[in-house]
């Protein structure tokens, strides 16, 4: 498969030819390799991989993207050594102090994804932090999902259901997509139009199953540490060219 964004080049510097997207989901991936191909701990990679998200959000807001999606740590992400997860954690842990203010003065609101509830206490604190300071703003929304995995956000919301079912408020027959979608955790945001995997892997790896059933998808071989606003513009600039037909037959 090709990789839409070899010619980013060609767009840097220039807005897209139409509206973005209202909602992108991004998985971060190569922060490890990154650093590996520059002698550095995998910490570095991480470390810088934060900056990009920092990138990202800033170009999100300047091109009008609604909603911005990051993948910043799966449930499966458990399985990595214990250093590197105590790595990820100290990293998350400063992300959050030191951009709950910058974040907020830029009228982003913060929300979060996931089992939270396994996280350190701190963590959580921090988490719920960073939702209650932004959750007044009116611009871009950075949802992050943090030990997330879209298995087990399908069988909770399957779980919510039948316990409804059983209890007689809800006939199991009445039960449609869009009542199901409404126990997802995220019931209150669009489904992404735009989904990219950074460093060269072309898997969803357990992120929004459900809610990129129609999601135009993009590979790209840039690591996620090296994702540029330019990079976020050849991708917007590919999603233009596709055409999305949820299924109906080609004009």
């Amino acid at each position: 498969m090709r990789d839409p964004l070899k010619n980013m080049e060609a767009v840097q510097g220039r807005q897209p030819s139409a509206l973005p997207p209202q909602h992108i989901a991004i998985i971060m991936d190569g922060n490890g390799r990154w650093a590996r191909s520059r002698g550095l701990p995998r910490a570095a990679g991480h470390e810088q991989g934060a900056k990009s998200v920092r990138t990202a959000v800033q170009a999100c807001t300047d091109l009008g993207v609604r909603y911005l999606t990051v993948y910043a740590f799966s449930s499966e992400n458990w399985n990595r050594p214990a250093s590197e997860i105590d790595d990820l954690m100290g990293l998350l842990r400063v992300y959050l102090r030191r951009e709950i203010s910058v974040l907020d003065g830029r009228n982003v609101r913060l929300r979060f994804i996931g089992q939270r509830e396994s996280l350190a206490e701190d963590i959580i604190a921090l988490v719920k932090k960073a939702e209650d300071k932004t959750k007044a703003n009116t611009g871009l929304v950075l949802v992050i999902a943090l030990n997330y995995g879209s298995h087990a956000e399908i069988v909770q919301a399957a779980q919510r259901l039948a316990k409804r079912a059983a209890d007689g408020l809800i006939d199991p027959s009445d039960i449609n997509e869009e009542i199901f979608a409404g126990q997802l955790e995220t019931a209150e945001f669009p489904n992404p139009d735009l989904l990219i995997r950074t460093s060269g892997e072309q898997r969803l790896s357990n992120f929004l199953l459900w809610q990129s059933a129609y999601t135009e998808l993009i590979f790209t071989d840039v690591f996620w540490p090296d994702f540029s606003k330019e990079a976020l513009e050849a991708a917007i600039e590919e999603y233009h060219h596709r055409e999305r037909r949820f299924g109906a037959s080609r004009g």
